[in-house]
C-alpha cells in the first residue's frame, strides 16, 4: 500500500489553507498533562527535557514537536490528550533549548538532529517493554523520518510504527516556498522566535555570536547560512539542508509509517509529498487530504479534539488489531 484516501473534510468556513494553518496555532490552548518530568543528560554535556504520562501502558507514543515549538505546543498537547484518553502512554520532549529551560551549549537544535531522538528512543525502549510509536510534527517529523531511515538496521523491534505530519522533508524547497511573498506572514511568524534565540545566545556567549543586522534577516536561507549551518558543523546552508532533509532517507525506512500531508500546505514544496518513495517502499503509507494547511486538520472551531488527533489515535490503536 502506497497511498490511501483521506477522510478529512473540513467545513467550508475552515477549508482555506490559511484558516487551517493559523487558527490552531494562535487559538488552541489545552492544559498540560500530569506526569513525571525528567532531564536526560547527553554525552556532549547538554540535556533534554522529558515528560512521561502513564508510561506503564502497553503502547507508548513519543511526540516530537516542530520548529520553535515545545512539549507544551497546542498540537502536541492535543495529540497527547487524545492518545491518553485512548489508553496510550505518552512521552513528550523538548528539543535542545526549547521550552522554558535554556540549553547549556552554544549550539541548539536543528532540523536534522536525529541523534537526540535516538537517545530518547533508546531510553524509552530500555524502560518500556511494550510497543512504541513515534509521532513527529513538521520538523519533528523530518527528524523522525531521518532517524528511521539512517537507523533502519538497528531500530528497536519495540518501535512498531510511526506517524509524521506536515513534514518539510525537502528543506531547501520548503525554505524557498516560505520565502515567497504570499507566505511572508508565516516567514515572519517563524523568524521571530529564532531571532529571540540568537539574542539570548549572544547574551551568554558574546564572543561567539555576532547578531548585528539580525532584525533584517527575512528568510531561512539568510538565517540558516549565518547561524544554523556554521554552529552545527556544516560548511554551508546547502550542505545543511541536503544532509538534514529526510527525503533522502525514505527508501531505507522499514518501520510502518503513516505520512499525513495536506496538498494545500503553504510550507511545503512539491517534493515534500513523496509519491515515488511511497510507491517504492511498502512501509510508507501516504495520506494526502486536499485541505489541512500546515499542522491544521481541524474540523471544528471548538479546537478540542481534532480530526488529526483522532487519526493518529486510530493508526496507533490499529497496532493491536494487526497483532491478532
Amino acid at each position: 500500500m502506497s497511498q490511501i484516501p483521506s477522510t478529512f473534510s473540513p467545513p467550508p468556513y475552515l477549508r482555506s489553507s490559511a484558516a487551517q494553518t493559523i487558527t490552531p496555532s494562535l487559538f488552541r490552548r489545552l492544559p498540560s498533562l500530569a506526569g513525571q518530568h525528567e532531564l536526560l543528560e547527553l554525552p556532549d554535556g547538554d540535556f533534554l527535557e522529558l515528560h512521561w504520562h502513564n508510561p506503564h501502558r502497553r503502547t507508548l507514543a513519543i511526540l516530537t514537536h516542530g520548529l520553535e515549538g515545545s512539549m507544551e505546543s497546542g498540537y502536541v498537547l492535543g495529540l497527547a490528550h487524545a492518545l491518553s484518553r485512548a489508553g496510550v502512554g505518552v512521552l513528550r520532549w523538548n528539543m535542545r533549548g526549547c521550552g522554558a529551560m535554556r540549553n547549556r551549549l552554544p549550539s541548539w537544535y536543528h532540523s536534522g538532529q536525529s541523534e537526540d531522538l535516538a537517545q530518547i528512543v533508546s531510553l524509552a525502549t530500555a524502560r518500556h517493554s511494550g510497543d512504541v510509536v513515534l509521532v513527529g510534527i513538521s520538523i519533528g517529523g523530518n527528524i523522525t523520518l531521518k532517524y528511521l531511515g539512517e537507523s533502519a538496521h538497528c531500530v528497536s523491534p519495540h518501535v512498531r510504527a510511526s506517524v509524521v505530519i506536515s513534514v518539510p522533508m525537502d528543506l531547501a524547497g520548503s525554505a524557498a516556498e516560505l520565502a515567497k511573498r504570499q507566505n511572508s506572514i508565516y516567514m515572519s511568524y517563524l523568524l521571530r522566535p529564532l531571532r529571540r534565540r540568537m539574542r539570548e545566545k549572544a547574551s551568554r556567549f558574546p564572543q561567539l555570536f555576532d547578531i548585528s543586522g539580525l532584525s533584517s534577516i527575512r528568510t531561512f536561507h539568510e538565517f540558516d547560512a549565518r547561524f544554523t549551518a556554521p554552529f552545527h558543523g556544516f560548511q554551508s546552508v546547502e550542505e545543511y539542508w541536503e544532509k538534514s532533509s529526510s527525503l533522502a532517507f525514505l527508501d531505507r525506512i522499514s518501520t510502518p509509517t503513516l505520512i499525513i500531508t495536506a496538498l494545500d500546505d503553504p510550507f511545503l514544496s512539491p517534493r515534500c509529498i513523496p509519491y515515488d518513495a511511497a510507491a517504492r517502499n511498502s512501509s510508507l503509507i501516504l495520506e494526502t487530504p486536499p485541505h489541512g494547511g500546515h499542522v491544521g486538520f481541524i474540523d471544528s472551531l471548538s479546537l478540542g479534539e481534532t480530526w488529526l488527533d483522532r487519526r493518529v489515535v486510530e493508526f496507533t490503536k490499529s497496532l493491536a488489531v494487526r497483532d491478532r
